[in-house]
């Protein structure tokens, strides 16, 4: 038996981390990779959006939120697309609402994509192109939810406001900053 035949278990993940990063654990993975990497991936992909010394710099407006707002903000917004997701999701599954959930996964890729533009590339240009996108891609998925269940559907509502808001604050920092 040789270190790639070993049962994929959190066992041997836990001795596979501890034995360095060149020691598979489970048959079929390549040699160097874990379970846990592409957590690690993960993390330091967020990690290096995360504002910073460039951020900081920037002229903001006023109205800037400040940053503690934020984080209670998206995990409420986050928290209310999961729940109208889950009630889109019951109402047939991929199989029957297979527009309103991609468009779902659109706006959901949008999103992801937005941080690093603006914080990792430094530019709140293309971050604006996203962010408008986004709208757009959220309004669809809004309209396309409340077609198959209206509650769903309201609660998108507060994230396309959070998110025109974003553009436009966006928007401002990218004129205030040129």
């Amino acid at each position: 038996m040789n270190e790639t035949d070993f049962e994929h278990t959190e066992e041997n993940e836990v001795r596979a981390l501890s034995n360095g990063p060149t020691r598979s654990t489970c048959a079929g993975r390549e040699a160097g990779q874990s379970g846990y990497e592409n957590d690690y991936r993960a993390a330091a992909f967020a990690s290096v959006a995360a504002p910073g010394g460039w951020y900081a710099s920037l002229s903001k407006p006023d109205w800037n939120p400040p940053a503690w707002l934020f984080g209670p903000v998206w995990t409420a917004l986050y928290a209310t697309m999961a729940v109208a997701a889950w009630l889109v999701w019951r109402q047939g599954g991929w199989r029957s609402n297979r527009m309103a959930l991609g468009l779902f996964a659109l706006q959901l890729l949008l999103n992801v994509v937005w941080s690093p533009l603006f914080f990792t590339l430094h530019r709140p240009g293309w971050a604006l192109v996203d962010c408008v996108l986004l709208a757009a891609a959220v309004a669809a998925t809004m309209v396309a939810f409340w077609r198959v269940s209206p509650l769903a559907g309201g609660l998108m509502v507060p994230y396309l406001a959070w998110v025109c808001f974003a553009a436009f604050l966006n928007f401002t920092i990218w004129r205030m900053n040129r």
